[in-house]
């Protein structure tokens, strides 16, 4: 299933890894940062109904 790359085949290989590591790195950046700023929303929100 993988193409011969011939003598490029390590290069290639290791630039898919580090290009799938960056993704997730970038997906879990993206979870993380949302349930921060939506707890901070939440409270912000509590505020607001608090104070009327």
């Amino acid at each position: 299933m993988i193409p011969d790359l011939g003598k490029y085949s390590d290069t290639v290989l290791s630039s898919y890894v580090a290009s799938i590591v960056l993704l997730v790195a970038l997906i879990v950046f993206s979870v993380l940062r949302g349930r921060k700023v939506r707890a901070e929303m939440e409270k912000v929100e509590q505020r607001m109904m608090r104070n009327g």
